[in-house]
């Protein structure tokens, strides 16, 4: 059976799964976190990608990103699992892939969902019982957004820039943002699109020769 062809739109933000194989544990120290975000850093250049949002579970790996064509998502997220497998392997004296299959994504109507999944993926360890808090849980972009700290691989989304007018208000817009848990019906509306895949919300196709232009908005402010 032919594989169902992913829906990608440059321009606009993607939600990103990808989990280990047979969802067993994709890092074990905090080596391996660190060397799988080295190789998200090379494929984000290589691809010219925008990533905005990601959180490192134990088995799994969500994030955001703005392709600025079609074929860039699937570039980086080759290079990624290409590399991170191939250290892995040496790490741990095994073989063979460690991601289980295909990455899932999902395009995102902006408007409507974009914060709604940004805390989603952020929320993921509290959720999961790891920590308390977002802002306990080290291997995220919840510190980048809500507490000023570096994050080079992060990109603010136009949207997240709109909170505030300066860093300070922005930190402190996404840390209201994210005091409560997600409603159960946004939960619902993220994992239903998570696991048909296709859009969340209402969005628009661009015209067939809207491929190449960098994504429209982003800005590459300092956090």
């Amino acid at each position: 059976m032919a594989r169902q062809h992913r829906l990608v739109i440059p321009h606009l933000p993607h939600h990103v799964i990808q989990r280990g194989n047979n969802r067993t544990l994709l890092f074990h120290a905090d080596e391996d976190y660190g060397f799988y975000l080295g190789a998200v850093k090379s494929a984000l250049r290589s691809a010219n990608l925008a990533l905005h949002t990601y959180v490192l579970m134990t088995n799994h790996v969500h994030c955001i990103v703005t392709p600025p064509t079609r074929a860039a998502l699937a570039k980086a997220m080759h290079r990624i699992g290409q590399r991170y497998a191939t250290y892995y392997n040496q790490r741990y004296a095994c073989s063979g892939g460690r991601f289980d299959g295909r990455y899932r994504s999902t395009v995102i109507d902006t408007d409507t969902y974009l914060y709604t999944c940004m805390r989603y993926v952020e929320m993921n360890p509290v959720r999961a019982g790891i920590v308390t808090a977002p802002h306990l849980y080290r291997w995220s972009s919840h510190a980048a957004h809500a507490h000023g700290v570096e994050d080079e691989i992060v990109t603010f989304h136009p949207m997240y820039v709109e909170l505030g007018a300066t860093r300070s208000e922005r930190q402190a817009g996404w840390r209201a943002i994210c005091e409560d848990a997600l409603p159960e019906p946004d939960l619902a509306a993220v994992r239903h699109a998570v696991h048909f895949g296709g859009a969340l919300g209402p969005v628009r196709l661009p015209a067939e020769d809207a491929d190449d232009a960098l994504p429209a908005g982003v800005q590459f402010l300092p956090p």
